[in-house]
C-alpha cells in the first residue's frame, strides 16, 4: 500500500506556530516547515531498536531510522502523535509514559521538520507495520556509532542528525551483545 500522498499536514513558520495546512506532497515538494516525531526504544539490555524503512516510502526509502518516526498530521499535537506512531508502525504500547527528550528546529537535515524526540522503554515483540517498515532490530550503542561512521548511506538524514545528541540517554545504561 502506498503512502496517502493527500495526508494534510500543518504548515509551520519559523516559531513552529501553524500558518496553514497542505497535502504532503505539497509540503515536501516545496520544502516546508512541518513537524514530525521520533521515537527511540530501548530494551533492558540497553539495546535500541532501528527499523528499516519500506522501499515503498516518499522519502529515504530502504534507510535505517529511528524505532518509530512519523508526521505530525493537521490539528494533532506532538505528544499525541508520539503514542500513535509507535502503536502504528511496531505495536508497541509501553507502560511507562514516553519520555520526551528533545526537540530539534526545523532544518535541511529533517526535511525542515520540527522535530520532537522520545524514549520509551520496551522488550518487544514488534509488529511492524509493513507498508512503513521493511524489517527491524535491536543494536548496541557502539554498534550505532560504528554503523553512522562507517557506512552513513544507509542511514536516514534525520537520524544521522539526531543520534549524537540522543545517544548520551542510551549509553550509560548500554552493554556490549
Amino acid at each position: 500500500m502506498a503512502q496517502n500522498l493527500d495526508e494534510l499536514f500543518d504548515v509551520v513558520d519559523e516559531q513552529d506556530r501553524v500558518t496553514g495546512q497542505r497535502p504532503r506532497r505539497e509540503v515536501h515538494r516545496l520544502g516546508l516547515r512541518h513537524r514530525a516525531v521520533h521515537i527511540l526504544v530501548r530494551n533492558q539490555a540497553g539495546q535500541v531498536f532501528l527499523q528499516k524503512r519500506s522501499m515503498a516510502k516518499d522519502l529515504f526509502p530502504g534507510t535505517w531510522d529511528s524505532s518509530a518516526a512519523g508526521h505530525v498530521g493537521a490539528g494533532e499535537d506532538y505528544d499525541g502523535t508520539a503514542v500513535r506512531e509507535l502503536a502504528e508502525e511496531i505495536g508497541c504500547r509501553p507502560e511507562k509514559p514516553l519520555q520526551r527528550l528533545f526537540r530539534i528546529e526545523a532544518r535541511e537535515e529533517t526535511g525542515q521538520e520540527f522535530v520532537w524526540v522520545y524514549r520509551a522503554e520496551s522488550e518487544g515483540p514488534f509488529t511492524l507495520q509493513a507498508e512503513e517498515i521493511e524489517s527491524g532490530g535491536w543494536f548496541t550503542v557502539a554498534e550505532i556509532d560504528h554503523w553512522l561512521m562507517e557506512r552513513p548511506q544507509e542511514i536516514a538524514p534525520a537520524f544521522l542528525f539526531i543520534w549524537p545528541r540522543a545517544r548520551g540517554w542510551f549509553s550509560t545504561q548500554s552493554k556490549a551483545v
